[in-house]
């Protein structure tokens, strides 16, 4: 099979593998779709990797089950289920692991699958444990399901995390495909959205995906924007900061109401705030890493009943001979969300 590597560097290759062989308790999936996420630009623009560092990339996946391990039973996965990929392996016996949140596991088993410790998804097979599989509903295109495997479920964790209720208003920095997702998954609770990006493209896909007030931190002071259009001047009752960004994750909980909320789930960085204020203000600031698997099952089947367009996120498809176009592209800034398509 065709698969992508990436080499570090801004190099990358599609290379033959052997198609995977299912151990007792695996399964095989014939991926429809694999998506890009900004977290495959780390590896890409990485240190240059030696050979046995290498690994097929790609931990958005979704796709059909061709084959299943012996020890696989007919309730865990058939042939032919329609599927995605809580893309984490770990112990499977501690806390975090029985509990689904296998990506917390502390152990020296933990993998995440197209990062670190085991195959990928930007290929046109994928060997996974069946444990980590989630059945979609046949309303849901394999492309969003893609999209739910990692960044949109990534988005619907941390509004779960913040416990966003209806009439709320949220700010979310950071537009791209998490924070855009967020901003869908606000609107489809009943929230009131402030959407924050210094993209006036960006800008323009969150007023089209349902957000009620839009600022460029670019040309306003993002703090007094958002207070100037909140209860009171109080600010937002919750913030989600997407953006990896150090002044975005200050502002977001320098924007926030008296007991307020912020999640900060961009990745790397660091954070610095008033501490008086925050105490002085009842604040809280807690993180969200991606999602469990029970909370894969209920954004899959969130988006297909409440309409989310999740589809509307993807601006380029590609197919895998195109691995090197696609990166070059995606690493430019130059594109939305991207996804490597299969025959579908």
């Amino acid at each position: 099979m065709k698969a992508i590597v990436f080499f570090g560097e801004k190099k990358l290759g599609v290379v033959e593998y052997p198609d995977p062989i299912p151990g007792p308790n695996d399964v095989i999936v014939k991926i429809k779709a694999s998506g890009m996420c900004g977290t495959d630009l780390h590896q890409y623009r990485g240190d240059s990797r030696s050979e046995d560092q290498l690994i097929i990339a790609g931990h958005e996946p979704c796709g059909v089950i061709e084959k299943v391990g012996e020890g696989v039973l007919p309730h865990e996965a058939r042939i032919g289920d329609r599927v995605v990929v809580h893309h984490y392996d770990g112990c499977r016996v501690c806390n975090s692991c029985r509990s689904g949140w296998t990506q917390l596991c502390g152990t020296e088993h933990k993998i995440t699958f197209g990062v670190s410790g085991g195959h990928g998804a930007h290929a046109q097979f994928m060997k996974v444990p069946a444990h980590s599989l989630i059945k979609i509903p046949n309303s849901l295109s394999f492309k969003a399901g893609a999209a739910v495997a990692c960044g949109t479920g990534t988005a619907y964790g941390a509004i779960k995390r913040l416990d966003l209720k209806g009439g709320e208003t949220i700010a979310i920095f950071g537009q791209g495909p998490v924070g855009l997702s967020g901003t869908m998954f606000a609107k489809a609770m009943g929230a009131r959205v402030i959407a924050l990006d210094v993209s006036e493209e960006r800008l323009e896909l969150a007023k089209k995906f349902g957000a009620d007030v839009l600022v460029n931190p670019a040309k306003e002071d993002p703090v007094k924007a958002i207070k100037s259009v909140t209860r009171r001047g109080e600010g937002a009752d919750k913030s989600m900061e997407c953006s990896s960004n150090s002044d975005a994750r200050r502002q977001s909980v320098e924007s926030l109401c008296r007991w307020g909320t912020a999640c900060l789930v961009g990745v790397y960085g660091k954070i610095e705030f008033d501490v008086i204020e925050t105490i002085q203000r009842m604040k809280t600031v807690v993180g969200s890493q991606t999602f469990s698997k029970s909370m894969l099952d209920d954004c899959a089947n969130f988006v297909v009943e409440n309409g989310v367009d999740v589809e509307g996120l993807f601006t380029h498809e590609f197919r895998i001979d195109q691995a090197e176009e696609a990166y070059e592209l995606f690493d430019s800034g130059k594109m939305g969300k991207g996804v490597f398509v299969f025959d579908q």
